[in-house]
């Protein structure tokens, strides 16, 4: 094809590439739907991220989501997903970082500074820690706020669904079917 178009090839050659340059820190590696997930080492991100923006062969150099996701029936109770796009070589990529209750993952904002609004989203909605954060405070619940509603163990009356609240609920939802 003439022009400037530049195929979204899946770079299964970039997911390779970083499993023999970091063993230790690149795990599995998933292809769904034409889109490459690399699952790397909390403790690796940084590096392997740095390296992704800096390489020239890999040169990702914008970072167009981070997100959280709380699991209750896995070995880990969280993944933080970062989509990266490479703008000069057309391609995109994920890496997925897992991680238990009361660990905290690397910030990514001395690399790709556009993600310091997610990687807050990610802390308020989710509860996910970003060690090194310039700014990790909340940005959509109140700042006394106990919880994080985008958990699954987040009742959706606006709770953990351990606590129960007094009275009458506010809008109709599962609880009004119990009593049918």
């Amino acid at each position: 094809m003439e022009g400037p178009y530049i195929a979204p090839a899946a770079p299964r050659a970039v997911a390779d590439r970083l499993k023999e340059r970091f063993p230790d820190a690149v795990g599995e590696i998933a292809e769904f739907r034409g889109e490459i997930t690399v699952v790397v080492a909390k403790d690796s991100l940084l590096e392997v991220a740095r390296h992704l923006r800096d390489d020239p062969e890999n040169a990702f150099d914008m970072l167009s989501l981070v997100t959280g996701t709380h699991y209750l029936d896995r070995d880990h109770d969280y993944e933080v997903l970062y989509h990266l796009l490479s703008l000069t070589r057309g391609h995109r990529l994920r890496l997925k970082v897992r991680l238990r209750e009361g660990e905290t993952v690397a910030s990514v904002v001395s690399i790709w500074p556009g993600a310091n609004w997610p990687e807050r989203e990610a802390y308020d909605l989710v509860g996910v820690r970003f060690s090194g954060h310039p700014d990790l405070r909340r940005i959509i619940m109140p700042e006394d706020y106990p919880d994080h509603p985008l958990r699954k163990d987040f009742d959706v009356e606006g709770g953990p669904a351990g606590r129960r609240p007094q009275g009458r609920v506010a809008s109709p939802g599962f609880r009004d079917m119990e009593s049918v």
